[in-house]
């Protein structure tokens, strides 16, 4: 009975539209949405500008959009240059946008940043703020998610839209379509706005979001779970030469390769190397993989796998047993002088789209990943 109640869930789980799907999964009955009709809660948040930000803040708005929103979600990142357009077209009619980041970054796990170069941090909150040149206050919340828990978003985006009387009269979605390179049909943010701003009821005060959940403190206990699990994946290190090599950069398969040269006796080596099993956890869900290659001698492959061992490197792992490093460096990449670390992103087919000797810096490798044609940002 148990069996055939759960297939019967499953099922119209499946049937359910994107949208219902949304509130399905990403709803919690303990986080109540503040309903149409409610007075807007009273927030102090920092600002990426180094502000501080309450409603009062926005006193003279003739109406308040706040959306709450993120760095990480795919969905989210998919809405910011359509939020900088919203905010720019009504800042002459008295409007007021402002975006909110809701979630606990301790909650994140890393295999939920497939499709991001950032995570939700206060200091990564100012970077993308920085980066996209947002026109709008972008606050954080994450210390406490006292004013997400005001407010109940269920998503990431999701929009509240607030009368001048502060009086909630539209929360819900920014428009109907997701994909930035898809043209909406209903804009239901715009919508109310313009209602709001002609005096007249909102069309449709209450719509279903589509995003990320939100990143809720108690779900922390997911990232300890996910450690101990990745505490348990095998790691070997299997020997590979010159044409091997050779080989492996004309990439066959049909994944971004992140491809790191390193050695036990190089300290930068060893300094950077948990960035990049921090980037194998987040992307090898994707079109992704990372591979490390040891430029030990062979000698020293047992020391070489107690490393990768230590590291938790549950990767394809190699150690080159040439009888020569400038053999290694040549098949490697001809542009490389031979300092290590030496990091390559190669995409199928054999094209190395970035190449860095020296330690890497961890956005602007991300960055490159997230926005290769292979993988991309959104779903």
């Amino acid at each position: 009975m148990k069996t055939h109640l759960f297939a019967m869930v499953l099922i119209a789980a499946i049937s359910a539209s994107p949208a219902s799907l949304s509130r399905a999964f990403y709803s919690s009955p303990e986080h109540k949405t503040l309903p149409i009709g409610a007075q807007a809660p009273d927030f102090s948040l920092p600002g990426t500008d180094g502000k501080t930000y309450s409603l009062s803040s926005f006193y003279g708005a003739e109406v308040l959009v706040i959306v709450f929103t993120c760095n990480h979600c795919p969905t989210a990142q998919a809405y910011e240059d359509r939020l900088i357009r919203l905010t720019a077209d009504y800042a002459s009619k008295d409007v007021a946008v402002v975006a909110i980041m809701p979630n606990d970054p301790a909650s994140i796990n890393l295999d939920e940043l497939g499709y991001t170069d950032m995570s939700d941090s206060f200091d990564e909150m100012k970077e993308r703020a920085k980066e996209k040149k947002f026109n709008f206050p972008y606050l954080y919340d994450g210390d406490t998610e006292k004013t997400a828990l005001a407010y109940g978003p269920i998503a990431t985006p999701h929009v509240f839209i607030f009368d001048k009387k502060r009086i909630l009269r539209y929360s819900g979605r920014v428009d109907d379509m997701e994909k930035p390179t898809k043209t909406p049909t209903q804009f239901d943010t715009r919508n109310a706005i313009d209602a709001l701003l002609a005096g007249k009821p909102v069309p449709v005060a209450t719509t279903k979001v589509f995003g990320c959940s939100i990143k809720w403190a108690e779900k922390s206990d997911w990232i300890e779970k996910s450690k101990q699990n990745w505490a348990k994946e095998p790691v070997s290190l299997d020997t590979l030469g010159e044409s091997g090599i050779r080989d492996l950069l004309r990439n066959h398969s049909d994944k971004l390769l992140l491809i790191n040269v390193w050695a036990t006796w190089c300290g930068p080596c060893v300094t950077e190397f948990p960035e990049f099993i921090s980037m194998n956890r987040m992307y090898r869900k994707r079109d992704f993989e990372f591979i490390s290659i040891s430029a030990d001698e062979p000698a020293k492959q047992a020391k070489a796998l107690r490393f990768l061992k230590n590291q938790q490197a549950s990767a394809r792992n190699y150690i080159f047993n040439g009888d020569s490093k400038y053999k290694l460096i040549e098949a490697i990449d001809p542009k490389w002088e031979g300092a290590l670390p030496y990091t390559l992103l190669v995409e199928p087919g054999g094209k190395i789209v970035y190449a860095k000797e020296g330690i890497i810096e961890p956005f602007e490798l991300k960055k490159a990943i997230v926005d290769d044609q292979y993988i991309g940002r959104y779903y």
